[in-house]
């Protein structure tokens, strides 16, 4: 094998990324919207203001399904929690300033007392009083208790959580994880809340009459859909902080290759770090596809040229005299039934589309493994590409205008991508079955014949990257079990600005596998000690 040194590059500085902060906030972006879902399903239905206009029906539902209110509760009981954790991760959160930190805690906690005790109470004693007023026929006593609760429900505990809320507004904003439409959102929000709260405060005539709780009830739902929107823009913004976007790899930016609806909502969910770390905690399922004509064009690069691309704590693999050099290969090829294992047979159904891999050869040091890092990656099929950016890391999918490996009847193999407007990168080459070359400089220097590069270049089981907000190295194990004796030399006329961009004027050794049963098995990490 070839001599391969160690990157001089190496580091083992990561960023600080406020993981207990992102955390939180994604819990209780989750638990805001359980809520939500128990409140239509379970709750309106027995609260004053609520879907039942008949007061009997109320008490009635309370009273013949007293788990049934409990559990609708449940959710708003884990919100209480969620936000307390939020105040907690506000202040651990070093770049957050202390002072609106503790203050938001204070009043998240002031907020917590009578919404928590009021849910309690009225979650068990107000069940009881429920079934005592259906059996007896009277409901003063029921109505009387609701009416009490009632307000430090929708009344003492929302004035707590606006005034939280506000400390929340205060504490980013300060912390410059803020944009203008935010603060839009933010007053639009906030007004309604305090609005529908101060409905609550009205004199007991008033406050109790069936269009001021429908008014309550009302502004309360949009104000909680405006609270969902502005906790899902906080966290992305949070989330972009440790994540920025970066020239290459998964954080690039996603450019749709068209300028319809569509391809911008693709590329928003392409782009947002939410989305990406939502679809971190799903599960993987195994990926299968019988790839046809893959055609390999590979550069030897100055490695001081690509050591700058390779994602810390990872090295590049370095070659030659001094470890002066480095490889660069992309290989493009056509699918073959690109789709999840478990489908069997039915595989069959799934597209074939075009994808092309662009790739330099790293290592981990912690580990000694050694695979390969995706620069960027292109596929035709607008499903394939969300899905695999969205649930699998490392793989930096884009969509280009058009792309295709195809022969020609001469037996030439034409490989194009184009990506139209889109952040795809681009290619065309024609290709043309040769004899074996003999290596010439700089490839000589790294290998000592063909059959060598070949041994380096072909096996690729494994690629890598890196988490630095979880701190930890990604490693997707694949297998493609390639022969170097199907790899059948190319002589090809390339041009690429792409290609250009990161191996400079270095000449291409293509090659071409016809034929190559993929499989993917998942995702396994190496945390960073």
């Amino acid at each position: 094998m070839p001599r391969m040194l160690p990157s001089s590059d190496s580091s083992d500085t990561w960023p600080k990324a406020a993981r207990f902060l992102e955390g939180a906030l994604l819990f209780t972006l989750i638990a805001h919207a359980a809520g939500m879902v128990s409140m239509a399903a379970l709750l309106l239905r027995a609260m004053p203001g609520g879907t039942t206009a008949d007061t009997a029906q109320r008490i009635a539902y309370i009273a013949n399904h007293p788990w049934l209110w409990r559990f609708g509760w449940f959710p708003w009981q884990v919100t209480a929690l969620s936000d307390l954790l939020v105040g907690i991760a506000l202040i651990r959160t070093p770049w957050i300033p202390r002072t609106p930190a503790v203050v938001t805690t204070l009043l998240t906690i002031a907020a917590i007392v009578p919404d928590q005790g009021g849910q309690l109470l009225w979650t068990w004693h107000g069940t009881t009083l429920a079934r005592r007023a259906i059996e007896s026929g009277q409901f003063g006593d029921y109505l009387q208790f609701e009416s009490h609760i009632f307000q430090y429900v929708a009344g003492w505990a929302p004035a707590g959580y606006l005034a939280g809320a506000l400390g929340w507004t205060w504490c980013f904003a300060t912390a410059r994880i803020w944009s203008r439409g935010l603060t839009w959102l933010s007053i639009a929000t906030w007004i309604i809340f305090g609005v529908a709260t101060a409905f609550m405060f009205l004199p007991a005539n008033v406050r109790e009459r069936a269009t001021v709780a429908t008014l309550v009830s009302a502004g309360n739902a949009i104000a909680f859909v405006l609270l969902m929107i502005w906790l899902t823009w906080v966290t992305e913004l949070a989330m972009r902080r440790s994540r920025p976007t970066c020239e290459h790899g998964c954080l690039a930016t996603w450019r749709p290759s068209s300028r319809g609806l569509i391809a911008r909502g693709c590329a928003m969910l392409a782009n947002s770090r939410l989305a990406r770390a939502i679809g971190e905690r799903l599960p993987i399922l195994a990926m299968a596809s019988d790839i046809h004509d893959v055609v390999y064009i590979n550069y030897l690069v100055e490695a001081e040229r690509l050591a700058p691309l390779v994602q810390k704590p990872l090295e590049l693999q370095r070659l030659g005299p001094d470890g002066r050099y480095a490889m660069f290969t992309l290989l493009t090829y056509r699918h073959g039934s690109f789709g999840p294992l478990l489908f069997g047979p039915l595989r069959r159904m799934w597209p074939s589309p075009v994808q092309s891999n662009w790739r330099i050869h790293v290592f981990d040091p912690q580990t000694s493994k050694r695979g390969i890092q995706f620069l960027t990656t292109a596929i035709t099929s607008m499903p394939h590409a969300l899905a695999t950016r969205l649930l699998s890391e490392g793989v930096p999918m884009h969509v280009p205008a058009a792309a295709h490996v195809r022969r020609d009847l001469d037996g030439n193999i034409e490989v194009m991508i184009d990506p139209g407007n889109g952040s795809a990168p681009d290619v065309k080459a024609v290709c043309r079955f040769c004899e074996e070359p003999a290596l010439v400089h700089p490839w000589n220097l790294c290998f000592e014949n063909w059959r060598q590069m070949l041994a380096y270049c072909v096996p690729q089981d494994r690629a890598l990257c890196a988490q630095p907000w979880h701190r930890r190295v990604v490693r997707q194990e694949i297998e493609l079990g390639i022969p170097l004796e199907a790899c059948q030399p190319l002589a090809a006329e390339v041009e690429s600005s792409s290609a250009r961009a990161i191996a400079g004027d270095a000449q291409p050794l293509c090659f071409l596998v016809e034929k190559v049963s993929f499989q993917f098995f998942g995702e396994l990490y190496d945390a960073r000690r």
